[in-house]
């Protein structure tokens, strides 16, 4: 029997890691399990390869439960429609592994939750419990459909954020390189023509003078600078006291705090309705449905939060409760509670926070252009004060030289 090393973390966020012996993957999350353990990742101890595959992305997983839930729906058993797409042409190599994976263990006689278990981190822990209610209520292709439509509005809006986040980032590369060249390579000439009428420079040329030579003569202090800065930022981002500040921060930003919310209440009431739809206790909905808001602040407070669900508070009680969701979310939860119309009233509930969402990257994108612009404004404004300035005072010596 294999011995597996593990991490592991508690309902109270504890994290616990050791080793067990178990006879499969799958047997090692039930004997967890049992002991109050969710486990994160797990490899054979003494192996030389990590069992946890790196995770499929939203697309991947559209796909795949697409065609698997269109082949179920079909009449076509669950293995045969997992060896029909591991072998068409033109399937990456990584994901035709991960088939490859399912289909072998499909073979062993493992259902497909376990079988996507067994392959370690691949696939989200949330698709997996949806693929077991499925599995339990016999609407496997009913659930894999759902699961895809829930995977392409999740890329959707992974994909709206995206595009607006990378105006302004290209902005700030342009910005950079913008500044660069021009004190680099463009204003030294204009200075040195200054410096060589021993001209009084007003304070902003004397400024830019300053940050000029600094860039073309002090580049050994301040590019090791910026490489120290940029590989401390990535260290920092792997550090879970870092992490929670950085989260924490995002709610607390003017202007985009509120939008950051929408986004985050999006998420999570996808999510929650998804899985409440499919039978899913809801104890075990905010568990799952917290670690896809994508913000540690907020699934910090859901983990305190579910103990109270435990003792007897409705989900409205405890959803008031969280910051970082908008107060619109507990108030219509609430109003399903009530007419005991929970599943319909989260689904709308869903649909309604997905518009908001889009709505919400729109503005963050107005927001952050005219703000970009504004500074590229200001430093091409100082570049020119600097520059034609003297230039005028340059030229009135010349005209006071030629009146004599």
């Amino acid at each position: 029997m294999p011995v597996y090393t593990y991490n592991a973390v508690t309902l109270d966020g504890v994290k616990k890691s050791g080793t067990l012996e178990a006879d499969s993957p799958q047997k090692l999350a039930e004997r967890l399990k049992d002991m109050g353990l969710y486990v994160s990742d797990y490899k054979v101890k003494g192996g030389s390869k990590t069992l946890t595959k790196s995770k499929l992305k939203s697309t991947d997983l559209s796909d795949m439960c697409r065609q698997i839930g269109t082949m179920v729906g079909s009449g076509v058993v669950i293995v045969r429609a997992v060896d029909i797409i591991r072998n068409r042409e033109g399937i990456k190599k990584d994901i035709k592994a991960v088939y490859d994976g399912l289909y072998n263990s499909l073979k062993q006689g493992m259902s497909l939750s376990e079988a996507m278990e067994d392959q370690g981190g691949t696939f989200p822990k949330m698709l997996i419990n949806m693929i077991k209610a499925g599995e339990a209520s016999g609407n496997m292709d009913q659930t894999l459909m759902r699961m895809a439509e829930h995977y392409d509005k999740e890329e959707r809006l992974n994909s709206q954020i995206k595009s607006a986040t990378t105006y302004p980032k290209i902005l700030i590369v342009i910005i950079v390189a913008v500044i660069i060249i021009l004190f680099a390579v463009v204003l030294p000439t204009f200075f040195q023509t200054y410096e060589s009428m021993d001209m009084e420079l007003p304070t902003v040329t004397k400024i830019m003078v300053a940050v000029s030579n600094f860039i073309t003569k002090k580049w050994f202090i301040y590019i090791p600078v910026a490489v120290a800065i940029f590989l401390g930022l990535k260290v920092a981002n792997t550090n879970p006291a870092f992490i929670l500040w950085k989260d924490t921060t995002k709610l607390k930003l003017p202007k985009i705090g509120p939008l950051m919310k929408i986004i985050y209440t999006s998420r999570f009431a996808r999510t929650i309705s998804s899985l409440y739809a499919s039978g899913i206790p809801l104890v075990d909905c905010l568990t799952i449905a917290g670690g896809t808001v994508g913000n540690t602040y907020i699934e910090g407070q859901l983990v305190d939060l579910v103990k109270e669900v435990k003792g007897g508070a409705t989900v409205s009680e405890v959803i008031s409760k969280v910051d970082g969701f908008d107060s619109k979310l507990s108030a219509t939860i609430l109003i399903g509670e009530e007419t005991g119309k929970l599943d319909e009233m989260l689904n709308s509930t869903a649909e309604q926070f997905e518009y908001e969402s889009e709505q919400a990257t729109g503005r963050l994108t107005a927001l952050i252009e005219p703000v970009m612009l504004v500074v590229m404004a200001v430093l091409v404004g100082a570049v020119l004060i600097g520059v034609i300035v003297p230039m005028y005072g340059m030229y009135d010596g010349i005209d006071a030289n030629e009146g004599l």
